[in-house]
Formats: C-alpha cells, sequence, structure tokens
C-alpha cells in the first residue's frame, strides 16, 4: 500500500522564560506556544503485522519510530506500520520539527490502530521529548512546567517571517550555559503581541555568528523580533499576509527565510483523538 501523507505543523515560542532550574536538572519554563502552518509531512500506512519499517533520515533513531514503537510497547498492540518522513522545519532550528513529527505518528496511529487513547496520549508522549505533548494538545497553549502543563490561549490571526539560518542549535547545550539568572512569571491572559522575551536567545548569538547577524537585521526592521525556542530560527509577527511577504522580499544575501500564518489548531486535532 501506498504512504498517506499527514501534516506536522511547526510552532513558534512567542516568548521562553525560563523560571529556575529543577531538582531533576530540568528546567521550569513559561512560554506561549503558537501553531504555524508551514509543516513537515509524516507518511503511515498500516501494517497486519507488528513490523515497524523506515528508511528515511537518523533511520531507527529517528523520533517517528520511536514513538511508534512507544505506542506499540506501551498498548500491546500488534499492529505495525510503514513510515515516511519529508521535513520542511529546519532541524535544529526551534520550531519543532521532530516533536510535531512525532506527535502526528501518534495521532494518527491512535486513530487507525483503533486504540482510543484520548486524553492518555499526552503523558506518553511526554516521554518522547518536552515539546511532543503541545502538539498531541493541538490548540495554542500557555506551556509551564518543563513545558508539559498547557494551558489553552487564543490568538489573535498573525502571519510570520521566520529566518532560518543555516545551523543547528543543541538545546542542552543552550541550556547549560545560558542560565545566569531566573525570570519572573508573567502573569497571562492575557497575552499581548510582543510581551516577554527568549532567555535562552543570548547565548544562542553568543555562540553562533549568523544567528546574531540574522537577529540584528530583523530588529532592525521589527524591534520585537526573536527567537524561537533554542534557535536558531527567528522571528517576527504581522498582521497581514503582505506586510510579512514584502520583509521577506527584502531579506539580505545570504539570508534565507520563509512566510508563514499562525494556525489556531492543529489540522489533525478534530480526526485523531
Amino acid at each position: 500500500m501506498e504512504l498517506t501523507w499527514y501534516p506536522a505543523p511547526g510552532k513558534l515560542n512567542l516568548f521562553l522564560h525560563v523560571l529556575g532550574r529543577r531538582p531533576d536538572g530540568y528546567h521550569d519554563l513559561q512560554t506561549v506556544f503558537r501553531l504555524i502552518d508551514r509543516c513537515d509531512r509524516v507518511g503511515i500506512v498500516p501494517r497486519s503485522d507488528a513490523k515497524i519499517t523506515y528508511n528515511g533520515p537518523f533511520g531507527e533513531e529517528n523520533l517517528i519510530v520511536r514513538a511508534a514503537r512507544l505506542l506499540q510497547a506501551e498498548t500491546g498492540c500488534a499492529r505495525g506500520c510503514d513510515l515516511g518522513l519529508e521535513k520542511h522545519l529546519p532541524i535544529g532550528g526551534g520550531l519543532g520539527g521532530g516533536s510535531s513529527d512525532a506527535a502526528t505518528v501518534l495521532l494518527v496511529l491512535n486513530r487507525i490502530w483503533n486504540l482510543n487513547l484520548g486524553e492518555k496520549l499526552l503523558p506518553l508522549a511526554a516521554k518522547l521529548g518536552a515539546d511532543v505533548p503541545f502538539f498531541i494538545y493541538g490548540r495554542n497553549a500557555i506551556g509551564e512546567g518543563i513545558g508539559e502543563r498547557l494551558t489553552a490561549i487564543d490568538l489573535p490571526s498573525a502571519w510570520y517571517l521566520v529566518l532560518a539560518p543555516q545551523v543547528s542549535v543543541s538545546t542542552k547545550e543552550i541550556f547549560e550555559s545560558a542560565l545566569t539568572r531566573s525570570t519572573k512569571r508573567l502573569k497571562i491572559p492575557p497575552f499581548l503581541s510582543g510581551q516577554g522575551a527568549n532567555d535562552l536567545e543570548a547565548a544562542v548569538v553568543a555562540r553562533y555568528p549568523d544567528v546574531a547577524a540574522g537577529l540584528a537585521w530583523l530588529k532592525k526592521q521589527r524591534p520585537q523580533a526573536r527567537m524561537t525556542g533554542s534557535g536558531a530560527c527567528l522571528f517576527a509577527e504581522f498582521e497581514t499576509e503582505a506586510e510579512a511577504r514584502a520583509l521577506h522580499a527584502a531579506l539580505p544575501a545570504g539570508m534565507r527565510g520563509f512566510v508563514t500564518r499562525g494556525l489556531e489548531r492543529h489540522p489533525l486535532l478534530d480526526t485523531t483523538l
């Protein structure tokens, strides 16, 4: 059978505050997650046997394979699947691509394997990574804890210019090196565009000249521009598509980026849980 392809949308962290280090070595965070319509695509077809096959990037270590195997192991499901992946979100860019890919696998297999897990997918998703539960949750959200405690938030429609410096940032490295202080928790909602900051931004800018150059240029055009996640991608928000595309057309030579629309809901939210 041919693969059926499903969207795995990216996300932006409209701000990212690090509130302090936890006893388990992780960090307490506060963020606002925003879904965007820039997507990877995950190919899935069920099998009648229990095999899980995949021949794409990163092989058996790819999160989509780990997600399928985890779901199979946790539920005792005797069915398998063939998997494929088309990457359109930058790797190591802070847009949540790998986490979203894994969430799409969980959402789709939950349906086509007839598991009917519903909200029980959330704690299972957290075993794969801190951002995976957000994509299962499927709505724009305030994220707290390590990002897994989610509260829905309504955000106005918006367009974004995203710059994608051609570097892959290590989240672990940046968290270990960035933190010399703890930021105070914001009282939200309501959430206002441009509120907060990204506490990891300075550490990434100091280590990656391409990120520093991109952010400096973007801030000249839009002072509230910032980095998403632990980098390396940068973004500026606009009310209209035309504004975002006009600045995209003015990108200096050598800078890469794309225009994307903010989403209210994950495209699979109403069809898979």
